[in-house]
């Protein structure tokens, strides 16, 4: 698995895996009119990982990647600078038919590592509290899940830790 930034070479293919496996409100803020993939809704999709581009350090302080599997894109996961520099916001979405098979812990960990590498000391995701497969990718990367008994809204606060560089190569 990798997490590739999303860029014009992805963007497509990208759009491609949403629009073929997985539904608009799962993948992107709303886009009114009628339900489905229209024409505008695919063009504000594309537009949104377009103004996300310039990265964490750009206007809007997110950056979006494309995740694939054996070379092939099955979903997508973002940072947001959240409250401080510090303190990312994360999110991701799987096309469905590559949901329940451990995916997006593995994204997440992958996630976690850009955001330490990034500088972050944080990362929060909120979720809903029927998104099992949300909450056991994030407990599984050890988040602090934090409920709220008057919603079913979930917070969930992880550390991000740098993996350590892989030991040196021998030169034979």
């Amino acid at each position: 698995m990798e997490l590739q930034q999303v860029d014009e070479g992805n963007l497509e293919g990208l759009l491609a895996v949403a629009v073929d496996d997985a539904a608009p409100e799962e993948v992107m803020p709303p886009v009114a009119g009628p339900p489905g993939w229209t024409r505008e809704r695919q063009g504000a999709f594309r537009n949104w990982h377009r103004a996300r581009r310039p990265g964490l350090s750009g206007p809007l302080h997110e950056s979006t990647f494309a995740i694939t599997q054996d070379g092939k894109i099955v979903g997508s996961a973002r940072l947001a600078v959240r409250d401080r520099p510090d303190v990312l916001e994360a999110g991701m979405w799987l096309a469905r038919s590559k949901r329940g098979r451990g995916i997006g812990t593995a994204a997440l960990r992958m996630l976690l590592d850009e955001a330490a590498r990034s500088g972050a000391r944080t990362v929060v995701a909120d979720t809903k509290a029927h998104n099992t497969a949300a909450l056991t990718a994030l407990r599984r990367n050890g988040a602090q899940i934090i409920t709220s008994q008057d919603t079913v809204e979930v917070h969930a606060a992880l550390m991000p830790c740098e993996m350590p560089p892989p030991p040196p190569t021998a030169n034979l």
